[in-house]
């Protein structure tokens, strides 16, 4: 790459480099090498502001762009970079990585890979490509996930903790024996007793998460989904989640799937979260402090046109000593 001499190559370097989302997306392009529509997806921003922000990096001599058929991909090419340039984006690429920002696009770019991976498939590969949509057609789209859920035991009882409206319930009650579809909000459990009306395996108990209606040892597993961000004490929850799990047949397992620690505080105000997200370190210390050994973290890979954090599903078994 060549650049005029003098103080303006300096000043321009740095311009390019003084945009948060232009940041985020050399982070992702020395990493990975992305069309206009991807960046867009995996940084959740309109497709015309990405390639705004991509035409200031290429004009700066940061990006190197390839052309195939209709589409431009992008990425960042080291080796392409002079020293000075190369040293300037080490000092300023150290600083990132505790960016809350930039590991939900780390984690989002997992997803539009793999859609890409997909795609092509579906173009170069008559039999798998065609085979996707013939099963969607026949069969729909969710039977693998139900079929997933035979694998629970039939003989347990589940508690789905601050049930909602009864989406998870309506999963497990084929499943298994009975499911303890526990919420606080009357509006809420009639809105999942009218969805699961006519299940009769379900049980439905108004009550709040840190306080629930259950006898200690009732139940074979927990499942609490989206719900522990919004508790005053979720030490405290996971406690009472403990007390009411028993341990014989198998069970005394918690499922928690919620949101990965972020840094967007406006949903204190607009959806009256209490905890903007969990870290694994988090999660490990208050299982334990609930009860349970260490649990197994695991991120769940997100849809790239999902618009919320990042999600991991922690699986906990009750300490043997309780």
């Amino acid at each position: 790459m060549k650049h005029p001499n003098g103080i303006q190559t300096v000043l321009d370097r740095i311009a390019a480099l003084s945009d948060p989302i232009r940041l985020r997306l050399l982070r992702l392009l020395e990493t990975e090498e992305l069309s206009v529509g991807e960046v867009s997806r995996v940084l959740q921003i309109p497709q015309s502001t990405a390639s705004r922000h991509l035409k200031v990096l290429s004009e700066g001599g940061w990006l190197v762009r390839r052309q195939l058929g209709t589409a431009s991909y992008y990425r960042v090419a080291p080796d392409d970079l002079s020293s000075d340039e190369r040293s300037l984006w080490a000092a300023v690429r150290g600083q990132m990585d505790e960016i809350a920002e930039v590991g939900e696009d780390a984690r989002r770019i997992g997803a539009v890979i793999a859609e890409r991976a997909t795609d092509s498939v579906s173009f170069f590969g008559r039999l798998a490509g065609g085979w996707d949509a013939l099963r969607g057609e026949l069969f729909g789209n969710q039977f693998t996930a139900q079929a997933l859920l035979t694998m629970l035991p039939r003989t347990w009882t589940v508690a789905d903790v601050g049930c909602g409206t009864g989406n998870v319930a309506e999963l497990l009650a084929p499943c298994v024996n009975e499911v303890i579809a526990v919420d606080q909000s009357e509006p809420m459990l009639e809105a999942a007793e009218q969805r699961l009306n006519g299940a009769g395996n379900v049980r439905f108990v108004q009550g709040a998460v840190e306080a629930m209606p259950l006898d200690d040892s009732s139940v074979d597993a927990v499942v609490c989904v989206l719900v522990l961000h919004h508790v005053d004490d979720p030490a405290g929850a996971l406690c009472e989640m403990a007390r009411v799990l028993r341990s014989d047949r198998g069970g005394g397992v918690a499922l928690v799937v919620d949101m990965l620690a972020h840094t967007r505080t406006e949903y204190r105000h607009t959806m009256g979260h209490k905890h903007l997200g969990f870290s694994e370190e988090r999660l490990c210390e208050l299982f334990c402090e609930g009860g349970f050994g260490k649990p197994d973290v695991r991120t769940i890979r997100g849809e790239s046109q999902a618009k919320g954090p990042g999600l991991f599903a922690a699986v906990g078994r009750v300490a043997e000593e309780m």
